[in-house]
């Protein structure tokens, strides 16, 4: 277990907190500014963080020892990713938000999505003669700017669960835009590989290439922009967005894009009418049973909730302990349930009330699903086709034909964990869709601009076959976010998510499971390697797995691997006391608080922050 103490020396080296109004991060006394340190695992109590980010996480836990509760914390953490992590979040994105009230006993979840504007039709990202557009094009381009969801995610969550505004809320990560952050490798390596499409507007190169050049590890990045950006919600809240001056600028920036070479890129459609009718949404969660577990997951526009249920069911369904299985089976297993459910997600899953949710979910279907198409000992042939969610199951009907190719689904998202010593947990998962976004930072204000309408599909996956993920006005692209809170005998026991687009699915999939069935801690079901079979030709695999005689061995059943550096970046919180063998004691509120293992990524991103109020000792 890493040492968990150094979140107090943190603050030490950062400097001095201030005791009274607002919360603001310092630099160091010498007017420095110290990288805070990683740990990948604590353990306590008073209330516990996980994200990707150190300054982040050490936001979070500030507002969690002076009083605020789970959403406060998330609240406060996600602003600081909007500075630190700016290529997967910030106020120009959306997320969702899977809550637990522990007072009322109650999961609810924030639907905080970006929305098409109103003239968005079906045909949008079409060409005259119905083909799609050129796909990279669209992304670095106005035309790929959905109404961000992320402020207003931010207001409904502090009104509706928590106990400070947003003025208080925002601004330790205020200050953190104002004094810098210290650029890592993970950063360096994300604004390296987008450098030639940030160039090419100009108020992102100003802030993300200062001087024409990739900001060197090591070095501080400020963002006084940002910072201003944060004054303004603070003090007018975020009608300054959706009926004030950052809106205007938003507007104005996404309809006429500039850029360096004076070259012109698609123009947005976003109109101030249509940010004046964004809201963020309240929806009952996805719920669904896995072994003696009640798992709460995101509803649609969100595929997450419903594909991870199904793949659990999958996975109850296939012959075998999980626990006892080798690798190669565990794994083998793990991609026929994720690749089935991923068959079911791309024809059925869209914004609007016709997903079949309650069908997609049940054990039926999944008994159905299995019997059709699992082999021990034979992966099924990719695609893998959709099934037929009717109502009307027969474990061994016939097997069904028609099949789609994958959607697309990329990768520029970050997620938290946040659990207070009442027993509250938030589950919170931010995107602006591609690492990067649209490319586009708005002027003056310091935030990258989502591409979130090219997770729509162009054109029909399959002709002939409806396509609930297709372009409309006022429309929420689908998602594959999957923030995710289990409970154990009414009380929570561990709560998780993870960046990656389509690969989110199996990263949480794979932790849960790891971490339930294959008798992992918590923190070694998040390091573990990690494979994601999303019904295309090839399935994603991590190098541990693909140089290796797993990735042998499941090449042998038939599955065609392709080797990927990462995938995912988990974080997690686990209630132990909770757990098989427990009967929740210790998660009643009190001044303690339940026991809490707090759990990121010991590598993938450059490993993430964990960090609890009290340590044990």
């Amino acid at each position: 277990m890493l040492e968990t103490r150094t979140t107090a020396r943190r603050f030490a080296a950062l400097g001095a907190l201030a005791v009274c109004g607002p919360l603001l991060m310092a630099s160091s006394p010498s007017g420095s500014v110290a990288p805070p340190p990683k740990q990948a695992e604590a353990v306590g109590h008073g209330g516990a963080v996980a994200s990707v980010d150190a300054d982040a996480t050490a936001i979070g836990l500030e507002v969690l020892r002076r009083g605020g509760n789970a959403a406060d914390a998330a609240i406060a953490t996600a602003a600081a990713l909007g500075v630190t992590e700016p290529y997967s979040s910030g106020i120009g994105g959306g997320g969702f938000l899977v809550y637990y009230d522990a007072r009322r006993h109650r999961v609810s979840t924030i639907d905080g999505r970006e929305t098409a504007p109103k003239a968005f039709t079906p045909t949008v990202f079409q060409k005259a003669d119905g083909t799609a557009l050129d796909f990279g094009t669209v992304v670095s381009s106005g035309l790929s700017v959905g109404v961000p969801g992320t402020p207003a995610l931010w207001d409904k969550a502090a009104k509706k669960f928590g106990t400070q505004g947003l003025d208080q809320l925002l601004a330790p990560a205020q200050r953190l835009a104002e004094r810098g952050f210290v650029v890592d490798e993970t950063f360096a390596q994300q604004t390296s590989a987008n450098a030639t499409r940030f160039a090419k507007f100009p108020a992102t190169a100003k802030l993300y290439l200062p001087g024409g050049s990739v900001p060197a590890v090591g070095s501080v990045l400020k963002n006084p922009d940002l910072a201003r950006t944060y004054g303004i919600l603070r003090r007018q809240g975020v009608k300054a967005l959706y009926r004030g001056e950052i809106g205007e600028a938003l507007v104005e920036t996404a309809s006429a894009p500039q850029t360096s070479d004076g070259t012109s890129v698609y123009p947005g459609l976003v109109t101030a009418k249509d940010l004046k009718a964004y809201e963020a949404l309240v929806k009952k969660p996805v719920r669904s049973e896995y072994e003696d577990l009640t798992v709460f997951g995101m509803p649609v526009p969100s595929s997450g909730g419903i594909a991870v249920a199904e793949a659990l069911n999958l996975l109850e369904e296939y012959p075998g302990d999980l626990g006892d299985l080798s690798d190669v089976d565990y794994l083998h297993r793990v991609a026929e349930a994720s690749a089935t459910a991923f068959a079911d997600r791309n024809r059925y899953v869209g914004d609007g009330a016709g997903t079949p949710v309650a069908e997609l979910i049940s054990q039926g279907y999944a008994a159905e699903r299995a019997c059709q198409l699992f082999d021990p000992d034979k992966a099924a042939p990719r695609p893998i086709p959709f099934g037929s969610p009717d109502g009307d199951y027969d474990a061994c009907a016939q097997k069904p034909s028609v099949t789609q190719e994958a959607a697309r689904d990329d990768h520029g998202t970050t997620h938290l964990t946040v659990a207070d010593r009442w027993g509250n947990v938030a589950a919170y998962t931010l995107t602006i869709e591609q690492t990067g976004g649209s490319g586009i930072t708005v002027p003056g204000y310091g935030f990258l601009l989502n591409n979130e309408l090219t997770d729509f599909n162009f054109v029909p996956l399959t002709a002939g076959v409806p396509d609930p993920n297709l372009p409309a006005a006022g429309k929420r692209p689908r998602s594959s976010i999957s923030p995710t809170i289990l409970f154990r005998d009414g009380d929570p026991y561990l709560a998780l998510g993870s960046p990656g687009g389509a690969t989110i699915i199996t990263t949480v999939l794979q932790v849960a499971v790891g971490h339930l069935d294959r008798d992992l801690s918590l923190v070694d079901a998040i390091a573990a390697p990690r494979l994601s079979s999303r019904n295309g030709a090839t399935a994603d695999a991590e190098p541990a797995i693909t140089d290796g005689p797993t990735g042998a061995g499941l090449t042998s059943l038939g599955h065609a691997l392709k080797s990927t550096a990462e995938i995912g970046a988990a974080t997690a919180i686990q209630f132990p006391d909770n757990g098989p063998g427990h009967h929740g004691k210790q998660s009643r509120p009190g001044t303690r608080g339940p026991k809490l293992v707090a759990a990121a990524e010991p590598t993938r991103r450059g490993g993430g922050a964990a960090a609890v109020v009290t340590p044990s000792k």
